[in-house]
């Protein structure tokens, strides 16, 4: 069995705003709650390689993996994998990314298997990660939504 998982939120603000924030890694630890910080190692091309690390969990534990990231603006999406894949067997994320009515519509699509030895099942991390998506999701909604209105103030005053 693989697990897989789809989750999506609508933010209202415009597309340049929230393609600009949700990829610049180096601020992801100010986008998620989740992450206490953001190392490059290295840039090729369109591909930036990086390793994200956690704040500690519950059990104090902090979790640390090396991943890869290639954004494709023209197609308003960016793929992902983990390098470093830790307990899982692989984990793939597809970010897609389309302008609606009401906003801007960001959809994760994560694709992983967890290898046999790892403490969690395939369906533990799907309920996990499905939860987590969107705790994280809402947070960074409202983030780019407040600095969506934020330039919108700056640019009324600085009309007046």
């Amino acid at each position: 069995m693989a697990g897989h998982t789809e989750n999506s939120i609508t933010i209202d603000a415009p597309l340049d705003l929230v393609w600009e924030m949700t990829n610049d890694l180096e601020n992801w630890p100010r986008l998620f709650s989740e992450y206490a910080s953001v190392e490059i190692l290295s840039r090729e091309g369109a591909t930036t390689t990086f390793r994200l690390t956690m704040h500690p969990d519950e059990n104090g534990k902090v979790w640390s993996w090396v991943s890869e990231r290639t954004p494709d603006r023209e197609n308003l999406t960016v793929r992902a994998r983990r390098v470093e894949t830790g307990p899982f067997a692989h984990m793939d994320i597809l970010w897609e990314y389309a302008e609606l009515p009401g906003g801007v519509q960001m959809r994760w699509t994560q694709d992983f298997a967890m290898k046999p030895d790892a403490p969690v099942d395939d369906a533990w991390m799907t309920d996990n990660i499905n939860r987590n998506s969107r705790v994280q999701l809402a947070l960074i909604r409202d983030r780019i939504e407040q600095a969506a209105r934020d330039s919108e103030s700056a640019s009324v005053a600085s009309s007046r």
